[in-house]
């Protein structure tokens, strides 16, 4: 769900209706049942079938809409596999991948005129190219991305060619005067911009929302998986 770090939730509620003009009377026994059917219980639901599901569960990229939906692992398990579904839905990973050795310059950094010190890029399918996001009290905020600039930098750095379209994204940050760069699952992308937009005050953010950043990039530390070579 892009622009939100909370997965959203739905309940369903039927109703049986008699046809208009058809006056009240008694149903047979039994078939009171049909009459409502219950309200769901509270909790997450699967996004594509309705099923409860943990606080902790996957998520299916509408590749249209771009929308993120939070899904049980049978739906999950039904779009691991690009093109399944008529291409609509993708299921997003769940690799974590860091590479010290990431190379990007001050003047590249600048040339994406993103106010932040952070970005994440991933290849949008139906654009057909890679789009700029960063985090704002606004939720994810498009920036250009400057087509040459970003050649050079996947030239300079070919780990990250293995990376899926819409599904996952490079998320770089700026610490300590230097860049430091992750393959994540599109889904910590959006997790981080929540932790932004619900937390940031004035304009430096303030001591809460930039705790919430670095808890969050050592979090990402502890569960990536270092690699060197390309």
């Amino acid at each position: 769900m892009p622009g939100s770090g909370n997965p959203r939730r739905r309940e369903g509620l039927a109703r049986f209706v008699r046809p208009a003009g058809e006056p009240d009377r008694p149903l047979p026994p039994g078939l009171e049942r049909f009459l409502e059917k219950p309200v769901a219980p509270p909790g997450e639901r699967c996004q594509l079938c309705n099923e409860a599901i943990p606080e902790d569960h996957p998520h299916v990229v509408n590749v249209e809409s771009r929308a993120l939906l939070c899904a049980c692992r049978p739906c999950y398990m039904l779009f691991t596999e690009r093109g399944a579904g008529g291409g609509r839905y993708a299921s997003v990973p769940e690799r974590y991948l860091y590479h010290p050795a990431f190379t990007l310059s001050d003047a590249q950094w600048d040339e994406f005129q993103i106010p932040v010190k952070m970005a994440f890029f991933f290849v949008n399918s139906a654009l057909g190219k890679t789009v700029a996001f960063y985090p704002s009290p606004a939720g994810a905020t498009e920036s250009m991305l400057p087509a040459d600039t970003w050649g050079e930098i996947m030239a300079a750095n070919p780990l990250f060619a293995t990376i899926e379209p819409d599904v996952e994204a490079l998320l770089v940050y700026r610490r300590h005067e230097a860049f430091e760069c992750f393959l994540v699952p599109v889904d910590a992308c959006y997790e981080l911009v929540g932790r932004v937009r619900t937390t940031w005050k004035g304009f430096d953010g303030g001591e809460e929302a930039w705790a919430a950043i670095d808890g969050f990039f050592d979090g990402l530390r502890s569960r990536s998986r270092s690699r060197v070579g390309s």
